[in-house]
């Protein structure tokens, strides 16, 4: 059976599995600041695995479309500071210590996924694809890897072309990178990048097409909470009242073959993910 393996942490692709997003941010776009406080996140992360949640995303810069980028060095007095460093080092631990997650790290920094593979982090996930330098960060560990196709986050004219073929071949593209760095596909996750440079049709496109975007023994995430995407057939509501719709959209993308679902709402996402499942044991032909 495929599997999804990331540091010891295995993740056999039977079921659906969820990540809570832990964004330990000021500026995060629907959840900033709410998670800043070390003490908050750590008890968020217990919380989460109560309710269900797999693994636990920690985040220490925003990636929404107009954020202001930061320097590693103060990406990681965020996610492992020095001088902030308790603050972080102690959420990681913590969550180590008190909770069974797989812990993932939110970065596009090599020098940032560095440093949290050390503190005990199992996956990266890079919202920019894995540069060669992001490679050479992770191929002597075993640490998983979640890879974004990134498109253009502040181009809302779309991909252009067969976004399905597109992210396809991108897909494809990285998993040679990645086997050419001696990583093998288990440890390979894709993310078709929801919100990120590509049209609300494109983006519908790909959540109710997984398994054509698929590469052969590879894991797929899904990754549309609370997005524009969700917002523009809702009437655009403010992001916290996104939860229904979002849990719509990636029951959907389970139904239709995704492996992982990144939320903000975990307790209705992980019922939602035990439901799906529970249909798909009952669909026919297929």
């Amino acid at each position: 059976m495929t599997e999804f393996y990331a540091a010891g942490k295995r993740f056999p692709l039977n079921r659906t599995y969820v990540m809570g997003i832990l964004n330990v941010t000021p500026d995060s776009f629907s959840d900033g600041g709410k998670y800043f406080d070390p003490e908050k996140a750590v008890r968020h992360a217990v919380e989460m695995e109560a309710q269900g949640v797999d693994i636990v995303d920690i985040g220490g810069q925003s990636t929404r479309p107009g954020s202001v980028r930061i320097s590693p060095e103060e990406e990681w007095a965020r996610i492992s500071p020095e001088e902030e460093w308790a603050r972080i080092e102690n959420v990681v631990k913590a969550v180590a210590e008190k909770t069974n997650l797989a812990i993932s790290i939110d970065t596009f920094y090599p020098e940032v996924a560095e440093k949290a593979l050390k503190a005990g982090a199992h996956i990266i996930n890079d919202v920019t694809g894995f540069a060669p330098e992001m490679w050479r960060a992770v191929e002597n560990t075993d640490c998983g890897c979640i890879v974004m196709h990134p498109g253009d986050p502040d181009n809302l004219n779309g991909a252009g072309g067969d976004i399905l073929e597109l992210v396809r071949a991108f897909f494809e593209k990285k998993t040679t990178e990645a086997e050419q760095r001696g990583v093998n596909k288990n440890r390979l996750c894709f993310d078709p990048g929801i919100g990120f440079g590509k049209t609300n049709e494109e983006n519908f496109a790909l959540i109710a097409n997984p398994e054509k975007i698929r590469v052969p023994g590879t894991a797929l995430l899904m990754a549309a909470s609370r997005k524009r995407v969700i917002g523009a057939v809702c009437g655009n509501p403010p992001f916290e009242d996104r939860m229904a719709g979002t849990v719509a959209a990636h029951t959907a993308s389970v139904l239709f073959g995704a492996d992982m679902v990144r939320a903000h709402d975990t307790f209705e996402a992980v019922q939602a993910a035990r439901v799906a499942d529970a249909i798909k044991q009952f669909r026919k032909g297929v």
